[in-house]
This record gives C-alpha cells, structure tokens and sequence, in this order.
C-alpha cells in the first residue's frame, strides 16, 4: 500500500505538470487554429470610452510579430508613446497620451497577434471604440495600381492616407489622419471615419515611417478634396516615382583648363546657348556635373546662357561666365563604353559612349571583323554623333546582307584611334561583339489595339530582364505593331504620352499634374502580361486595356 501512495502521487505530480506545460504535443495533427479572443478591454464597438490601457485576452499563449509595424490604428496617434507587450496570453498596450474626444478608435492588429507553437496569426482582428456617444461608419475603399513594379514589390507595403483638409501637413512631411495598407492584390479600406473634407494620398512606405519620401518611394495623391459624408467606393491610385525637388544649378566654377557647372538633380532637357557651343566648345553630362570643354583657352569670361529642365517641368534659365584657362593639372583619361552584346537581322546599330567629347577618327584602325578573316571598313558616312555639342556618344549604323553567313560580327579598334578634345588617345584596344539573327528564326509579328485612352502612345516591348526590346511611337490612333522580333517572352507596356514629347512625365504635386498613365497587356482569362513569341509565330488581335485615371471612379 505504501508503494502505490508513492506512484499514485507520482502520477498525478506529473499529469499536473503535463497540463500547465504549454507546448507543442508529440504526435497528431498540427495546429492549424489562430488565436481566439476570450475578452477585450474596451469592449468592441463601446462608447464614451477613454482608457490608459487596452487588454485583448486569447485562449492560447500568444507572441507579437513586429506590432509597432504592423498594428494600425486610427485615427493617428504618437506611436513613439505606446508600450505594445504580450504576456502570457494577454496584449497590452499603454496608450501614454490623450485621445482625442467624440473620436472613433480603430486598432487593426492585421497578422501581429500569432500563436506561440506554430506562430498561425489572428484574422480581421480589429478594436473599435469610441470616446464619444457615437461609433463612426464611413468608408473610404478602392484600389492601388504600380505604373513600374520592381522585383520584389509588394503591395502590402502600400499605406492610404486621409489628411484633413485644413491641415498643413500632407504625405511629404508627417503621418496621416486615417490610413490603411493594402492588401496582396492592391484593394484598400479605410473604414469608421468621421464625416468630413480629407485630402487623399498612397505611397509605398518602404522605410515604414508612414510617410512618403518623394525621392525614393512611389506615390500618388488625388487632386480634389474629398468630402466624405457617406460611403465613397472605387478610388483609383496609380503609384510612381517623381523626384519633387525643383532643379538648381548649385555652383560653377573653373575645373583645370576646363569649367563646371554642377546641378542638384538630373537634368531631362541641357541647352548651353553661345555661338562657340558646338563649334570650339562641346560639353558632357554625368553624375549631376555639365563639364565644358574648349579647343583652346579663354582667358576671358565667356557668357554662357544655361537652359535646364527636369523630368517634372520644372526649369533653370540663367547665365554663367566662363573661363578656359591653361593649367598643369593631368588631362583625365579617354574611356569608353559598347552596345555589345545586342542582336540584330540586318540592320546593326554600334553605340559607343566616351567620357569625353571626340575630336578626330582614325578610320584605318576602325572596322567590323567576320569569320576569320574578313572584315568590313568603318567609313565617315556610317558614323553620326548623337548631340554635336556633346560629340561624346558615336553611332555606327550599317546593314548586313543576308550573303554573309556569320552569326558573330566584331567592331574592333586598335588604341589611338579615337582622340579627344584635350588631345587624349584611347589606350584601351575595343572589341564588342554582335550576333546576327537569321530569317527563319524570327517571330514574325505581334499586333493589337489600345482601348480606353487617346494617342500619343509610346509603345515599348519589356523583356525578361527588364529592358526595352523594341519601341514604336503611336502618333494617332489606337493600333500597334511590331515585327521581326526575337524569339522570347515579353510583356507590352504602354506610355499615354498626353504631350508627345516621347517619354513619360511624373507626376508634379507643387503643380498638382498627374503622372502620364502606363499600363499593360493582361489576358483577361488567365490575367498574366507573359506573351511568348516563337520562330515563325504571328499574334496579332491583342487588346490592351487602359486601366482607370487617378481619382473616383
């Protein structure tokens, strides 16, 4: 009898033990169930609430993902003065600051609050009160739209914001009244807001500071002031990047024998103005920097206007004076870089690109190799400069009939053939191949309209990599087509070029202008953008759909 007290006790020690231990069974199925709420403080949907703390209780011991990331609460509040913990099974979160009063509270706990053994997070898990006698009910819902998605993207990472109109901050400087992220496929919803007039934004909040970095991040912002007095459904934002810093011309300043003049951002359109501008001074563009450059020196200051635009439209029209004088400072090297690598049928294009503007060819030592010994001579009337004030890019265009049977055609250039306007020589030797495509393995052609908006169109061929295959302009009317291509799979990408000036333009908020639209090919059926091309195919028939405008619609 005294043994079995002992075991007796044993296992009831050890069935005690077994069912306060909180860990994962040996065996069975795995649990696959969220969280479930046992009790909230406040209560949800309670009114004439004002709590210090907030305690949700589960039914199961919990842990917190990233929750100063990932709860979402509205309106805003100083997230810097919360305290979020979890313990045990129970979240607290110490408001340590004032609500405002008569205000709807919503905190979206989105996926934050996981289980502890198999980490399955809680679904629609929201806390709504009120300060007030009434609990706010409008929405504000729609959809956001990435005019370039880049690898990676998500648009989960995408914030809706509502500012009140009378507020002086917006997207640009501080975090929003309401907001809300959006989901995997881009769909929004804000939802308990009070009736009011809000301006509206989206951004991408890459750096999660819940606002947007006009430098860095895409974004969109609806021009009207939205009066919200009831539910408003289908807002459209179609994010892109615009660098809203207006160009200015930062200094100028003599550099050696050469002159400066240095820029705070890219310049879309350079136009130096002086009669010995593309005559005895050429001038290249890099790394925010316009260098100029003059046969011989110039002791005296010569007046230089300076025309500059930047890719938002805003622009810099002013004059510098400038200086070539003679200096010992070392000339830099000549440089270049090729096109190499491309494929062409019959028409081959050579771009070569130079650090430095070119005086002189040696056309002996310029020309394009074949098989083993066969070459073809590089002439001056093959050659054109693609901006004869620069004189810094070289295009070798020439066609290749079709009696020549080699796939690989090499440009070649021994050192010294190219000199610079310092007097430089190339010392590195060039040598870039390009393969010739045959007939037979081409894709004969793809062809389609574009429905739902008005040329100009910049129509552009997306390969696997990113890059533009092909690219036509569509002056007027609606229909495209591109020919002999090369066999792969490609997306379609179309710019609404709304000034034809053959690129796209960003959005302007100073300005309050819109980005130019872009959009793509998607199959209806299967919704994919892939086309694949094989030798010999047609597709033709191809509508492209213009997706909706930023705004209400």
């Amino acid at each position: 009898m005294k043994y079995a007290f002992y075991i007796a006790s044993f296992l009831l020690a050890f069935l005690l033990y077994s069912c306060a231990k909180q860990s994962t069974p040996m065996g069975g199925p795995r649990d696959e169930d969220p969280p479930v709420v046992l009790e909230m403080f406040p209560v949800d949907q309670s009114l004439n609430q004002n709590p210090e703390e907030i305690y949700i209780t589960f039914d199961e011991y919990i842990k917190l993902d990233n929750p100063n990331k990932n709860i979402i609460i509205t309106p805003k509040v100083n997230k810097d003065e919360l305290v979020i913990t979890s313990v045990k099974n129970t979240v607290k979160i110490e408001l340590n600051q004032e609500l405002e009063e008569n205000t709807t509270y919503v905190f979206n706990f989105q996926k934050t609050v996981q289980d502890l053994a198999e980490s399955n997070p809680t679904e629609n898990l929201k806390l709504v009160f009120s300060t007030g006698e009434t609990i706010d009910s409008l929405n504000f819902s729609g959809k956001v739209n990435n005019y370039f998605p880049e690898r990676g993207f998500d648009y989960e990472n995408v914030i809706i914001g509502l500012y009140e109109s009378l507020d002086t901050t917006d997207v640009f400087t501080a975090q929003p009244y309401y907001l809300s992220q959006a989901d995997s496929l881009g769909n929004f919803n804000i939802s308990n807001i009070k009736a009011g007039q809000y301006r509206a934004y989206a951004w991408n909040d890459a750096n999660n500071n819940l606002k947007a970095e006009f430098k860095s991040e895409s974004y969109d912002f609806i021009l009207d002031t939205l009066t919200i007095d009831q539910n408003l459904t289908g807002a459209v934002f179609n994010i892109s990047k615009g660098d809203q810093t207006p160009i200015k011309l930062t200094r100028s300043s003599p550099s050696g024998s050469n002159y400066d003049i240095v820029v705070n951002k890219d310049p879309i359109e350079i136009n130096l103005e002086n009669e010995e501008i593309g005559r005895s001074i050429f001038y290249n563009y890099s790394d925010k920097k316009i260098r100029l450059y003059s046969k011989s020196t110039i002791p005296d200051s010569l007046k230089i206007d300076v025309k500059l635009q930047d890719s938002l439209g805003f622009k810099v029209d002013t004059a510098v004076y400038a200086k070539f004088e003679e200096s010992e400072r070392r000339a830099e090297k000549l440089t270049f870089t090729a096109n190499s690598g491309k494929s062409f049928y019959q028409d081959l294009l050579i771009e070569l690109s130079f650090n430095k503007p070119i005086d002189e060819i040696n056309y002996d030592s310029l020309y394009i190799a074949y098989d083993t010994a066969s070459i073809i001579p590089i002439q001056a009337p093959m050659i054109s400069m693609e901006d004869s004030s620069k004189r810094d890019r070289l295009k070798i265009q020439l066609s290749i009939p079709d009696s020549i049977p080699t796939e690989i055609f090499t440009i070649k250039a021994a050192d010294s053939t190219f000199i610079d306007i310092e007097g430089q020589f190339n010392e590195a030797v060039l040598s870039a191949n390009y393969r010739k495509l045959k007939r037979e393995t081409l894709a004969d052609g793809l062809s389609g309209q574009i429905n739902g908006a008005v040329a100009p169109f910049i129509v552009q061929l997306i390969d696997t990599k990113s890059q533009i295959a092909k690219e036509i302009f569509i002056e007027e009317g609606n229909q495209f087509s591109f020919t002999l291509i090369d066999p792969a799979a490609y997306k379609i990408r179309v710019i609404e070029d709304l000034n034809g000036n053959h690129r796209w333009d960003p959005s302007n908020y100073p300005e309050k202008r819109y980005a130019e639209r872009v959009f793509y090919f998607e199959d209806q059926e299967t919704k994919s953008q892939d086309i694949v091309l094989k030798a010999g195919w047609t597709v033709d028939g191809l509508t492209i759909i213009a997706p909706p405008k930023t705004g209400l619609n």
